[in-house]
């Protein structure tokens, strides 16, 4: 057993040895206690999202468009996943996120289409949805590898923003979804219902001062999917230029589909860099669509949902502030978390270096007050990683506050 322990700058006096020492010893024996049981646990929580019956979506919903963006509230009635506690999108708040250094750069594989590679682009009542060839690949960043299946963008209207995720509570003018299925599953209609089934990159949009010349091979051929279920071929391009520059720096979290049926089988990836498009690329965005009544297709966005006892990892280090850092030339810009604090244990049995599996928190009292142990998932009582940190805010935030 491989035990990691951190602190704050000048902990290390003798003084506090023998309390962090007692701390680990602790944690140890309730590891080795109940390892076993949360295996047990976890593998009983992948059962329960293994339903047969479940409606399958590419996150855009059945076909049969029995859903609107205008009444979110009544989606539990049919879906009853969208009334879970690992729904998305979720307010992502910079002061509570939790720095992992084992979070890896997101690798991708396949993401430069030659032109001749022809792409069906779909209007489905809900977004346009850009299929994708299944040569398009996650290698890295992950504990397995995750195929492309399409991508889709939510907006808001000509006057408010309209991105799923929020920071701080902000919204952005619109957002970019990048949905993938993990590998170890035959195929999409497999993986949906896993909880480690969907890998999906989230991009927020912003307004710029120049046109991005990505995204203008999707908006130049709106105009040719108006009506619902139009759809028109369009030619490959590097669809890697429709992501930020810089794909080291994101907050991760596992949640849901953000439509119905909202399975909750989405390791999500948020980059912490914006992408840019122009006034008027945003203005064709938000102006072009119709919805299965030939209304004006806007506001597809979801409200955030409850944070529960989830927790957002971050895998860059915060920072004092939020602070904005534009480039001088590109079409990105990004934003930095807040600085956390917090007592806590964490226990995981996950390989380091791939993005943790669903957490159970237990609270026990330490030497030095009410602290929370954390255990990452474990369906298998392999090895145990123990680490060991010393905060107020953060272990207040993991309990649910």
């Amino acid at each position: 057993m491989y035990v990691r322990q951190s602190g704050p700058a000048g902990s290390r006096g003798p003084s506090r040895t023998p309390h962090l020492l007692e701390m680990n010893r602790t944690a140890l024996r309730i590891c080795v206690l109940l390892l076993a049981g949360l295996g047990r646990a976890a593998a009983g929580q992948e059962h329960d999202h293994n339903d047969e019956n479940a409606p399958h979506s590419q996150e855009r919903g059945p076909s049969d468009s029995h859903w609107s963006y205008e009444d979110p509230g009544q989606w539990a009635k049919h879906f009853p996943a969208c009334a879970g506690n690992m729904q998305s999108p979720i307010n992502i708040n910079t002061e509570t996120t939790i720095f992992s250094p084992q979070l890896r750069p997101i690798q991708l594989s396949g993401y430069s289409l030659p032109a001749s590679q022809m792409l069906a682009l779909k209007n489905n009542g809900h977004t346009v949805v850009l299929k994708l060839p299944e040569s398009l690949a996650i290698v890295g960043g992950y504990a397995q590898q995750y195929r492309a299946v399409q991508l889709h963008l939510h907006w808001g209207s000509p006057s408010e923003p309209g991105s799923e995720h929020t920071v701080d509570h902000k919204r952005f003018a619109g957002e970019l979804h990048v949905v993938h299925y993990n590998t170890k599953y035959e195929n999409f209609k497999a993986a949906v219902t896993q909880p480690d089934g969907l890998a999906v990159l989230g991009v927020f949009l912003e307004v710029g001062p120049r046109e991005n010349p990505y995204y203008q091979q999707i908006l130049k051929h709106l105009h040719s999917i108006q009506g619902e279920d139009d759809e028109v071929f369009v030619p490959g391009f590097n669809i890697a230029g429709l992501l930020p520059d810089n794909l080291h720096l994101y907050f991760h979290y596992n949640g849901s589909l953000t439509t119905p049926p909202c399975l909750e089988s989405v390791k999500w990836t948020v980059f912490n860099q914006t992408v840019m498009l122009s006034k008027e690329q945003m203005n064709i965005l938000v102006s072009s669509l119709q919805t299965d009544d030939n209304r004006l297709l806007m506001n597809n966005f979801r409200q955030d949902q409850s944070l529960h006892r989830r927790w957002v990892l971050a895998s860059f280090e915060p920072s004092s502030s939020r602070e904005r850092q534009v480039p001088a030339a590109g079409h990105t810009s990004s934003f930095h978390a807040g600085k956390h604090a917090g007592c806590w244990l964490c226990v995981s049995c996950h390989q380091p270096g791939t993005i943790p599996p669903p957490t159970n928190l237990l609270s026990f009292l330490g030497s030095q007050g009410m602290c929370w142990l954390c255990f990452s998932g474990c369906s298998l009582p392999s090895r145990c990683w123990l680490s060991c940190s010393t905060s107020t805010r953060t272990a207040a935030r993991m309990h649910g506050k």
